[in-house]
């Protein structure tokens, strides 16, 4: 990790133990049974794509044996990846969003949005890196898939896959 990606990392993790705690204490705190049920339905999604990119990498990434599935050496665009660019980023971000929605509360949606923010900061210097490290490969996957839109990245890839 990076300075800037330690410093980011510094700003996200006490809000987002700030928005749990929120959820223990300040569950549904409007009495909102609606949002709260979304909530969970986010949280749930938060968790399909924070565990798919530990298998995909594993499976398509060129991991050496031994190695963590961070440590690809290919370029992974199948799978969760045809979808979207980066969904462990985009599964911090729905779990600050599932949090907001299951509080109701005022100081979890603010501590949430910028939750939000960093993580989509933390996914627009991840993108640098990985022009660095896979070059025009990863230029023509930019365009192709979404960072973190899973709903336009979706639509995208059904498209590409129904023509």
């Amino acid at each position: 990790m990076e300075f800037r990606d330690w410093g980011l990392a510094l700003i996200y993790t006490p809000l987002m133990f700030l928005q749990f705690y929120m959820a223990w204490t300040h569950y549904n705190h409007m009495n909102l049974d609606t949002l709260a049920n979304i909530g969970w339905a986010v949280l749930f999604l938060s968790g399909v794509f924070g565990w798919l990119p530990m298998y995909a990498f594993k499976k398509e990434g060129g991991v050496p044996k031994g190695k963590s599935y961070i440590e690809t050496t290919k370029l992974v665009d199948t799978g969760i990846y045809a979808v979207l660019r980066h969904p462990q980023y985009c599964a911090g971000i729905l779990i600050a969003v599932s949090m907001m929605l299951m509080t109701q509360h005022w100081a979890s949606a603010a501590a949430g949005a910028v939750v939000v923010a960093t993580w989509y900061v933390e996914c627009i210097y991840a993108d640098r890196r990985l022009v660095e490290k896979f070059g025009d490969a990863y230029v023509e996957y930019m365009r192709r898939v979404p960072r973190v839109n899973f709903i336009r990245g979706a639509i995208l890839y059904l498209r590409r896959n129904n023509t």
